[in-house]
């Protein structure tokens, strides 16, 4: 994992002040091929993720807590990676001739009590995500997700002073509207079995926790930059540090919640009476957890290489996959309002990366430097 150098660079571009360094940096940061690996990594979780929670309750899983747990626990996937990068700088400090004095972790204290931190919100956004899903069809509960890049923006606007143009406030403009239109359409789409009151709860629940997501995108990237200030380089391996931790407190969150509700012991009889048999149950559970990792992980890298409010708009614009996927293999209805919001979901998408193609293609004609307090308050 030989990306240590590539970051410090660009975290220097980051906390530079000549107009010489920045407006490259910002030019290139969609070509930056981790970027790409990180989307990819986002596309996938956002993908496969919602569905296969959502075919956990349709096949018969009842355990909301349990549901709550999947998303986080992944965690230890990371240690694999880590566990090389580790390697790969002990064997380059040897090889320079200095004592094998290579630290196991990278974070600081600092570091480590806030990534903790944001991972109880994690905890208890999964939380309102699972009980919200488990009222909700995918394709409703991911049209309603798409709001947090409205409450992105504002949280972005508050902790790291995000800029902002009349396209991005029209991209939140075109989401809050869409997500208004589903509100006023309630009740349309109810699964089977759903009473009008979960209906309503799901739906408030899955608004909530899209907020919630909304304000932990901008903490993470204030985190990072503050360590960046105080430190001067934030590398990948010290964001895969950031997610290891933050899945492990979100999990533990998650956990003690289900020793409350005595769903630990019930996993077993859930697992024989499963649609998809025993075998089935386990693999559906163990897929959940490693596909929501690939979509923390890429969330936390594209805030890395590019900004919440970018990791933001990733989000949304992958609704578009979700959307088809549920109704190709859950058959879930998809009524006129739906495709209205969903119209005006890719809409917003469309006008906001438009126009941070404009200012990227205008930043390097202007005379004014880019301010480095942008991710460094």
């Amino acid at each position: 994992m030989e990306v240590e150098a590539a970051t410090q660079r660009r975290q220097s571009c980051k906390n530079a002040s000549s107009k010489q360094c920045c407006p490259s940096a910002a030019a290139t940061a969609f070509r930056n091929p981790l970027l790409v690996v990180n989307f990819i990594l986002m596309v996938v979780g956002s993908a496969c993720g919602p569905l296969l929670l959502r075919a956990y309750f349709l096949r018969g899983g009842r355990r909301k807590g349990l549901s709550t747990l999947l998303p986080p626990a992944g965690w230890p996937l990371l240690l694999v990676p880590l566990c090389f990068s580790y390697c790969s700088r002990r064997r380059r400090e040897e090889e320079d001739g200095g004592a094998a004095t290579t630290p196991l972790f990278l974070m600081t204290p600092r570091l480590l009590a806030a990534s903790a931190t944001v991972g109880l919100m994690t905890g208890l956004d999964d939380l309102l995500y699972a009980y919200g899903l488990a009222y909700l069809p995918v394709s409703t509960s991911s049209i309603l997700i798409s709001t947090q890049l409205a409450f992105t923006a504002a949280f972005a606007l508050l902790l790291v002073r995000q800029r902002f143009t009349a396209f991005s406030v029209n991209a939140v403009v075109l989401l809050s509207v869409g997500a208004a239109m589903l509100g006023m359409n309630t009740g349309g789409d109810r699964p089977a079995g759903v009473s009008r009151a979960q209906y309503y709860a799901g739906f408030a629940m899955t608004l909530g926790a899209a907020a919630l997501y909304g304000l932990v995108l901008p903490v993470m990237e204030l985190s990072q930059a503050r360590h960046a200030a105080a430190r001067g380089a934030v590398t990948y391996t010290l964001v895969m540090e950031m997610q290891l931790v933050i899945g492990f407190v979100a999990t533990a969150f998650s956990a003690v919640g289900m020793l409350v509700n005595n769903d630990f012991h019930a996993i077993p009889g859930e697992a024989q009476g499963f649609g998809l048999g025993q075998a089935g149950y386990y693999l559906l559970l163990a897929g959940s957890a490693a596909m929501y990792q690939c979509f923390f992980l890429g969330t936390i890298g594209a805030i890395f290489y590019g900004s919440a409010l970018l990791a933001g708009v990733i989000m949304t614009v992958l609704i578009p996959v979700t959307e088809v996927l549920a109704v190709m293999f859950f058959h879930e209805p998809f009524n006129g309002t739906k495709g209205v919001a969903l119209a005006l979901s890719l809409w917003g998408f469309v006008s906001y990366f438009y126009g941070e193609v404009r200012a990227k293609a205008a930043r390097p004609h202007s005379g004014e430097a880019p301010k480095p307090d942008h991710l460094d308050p």
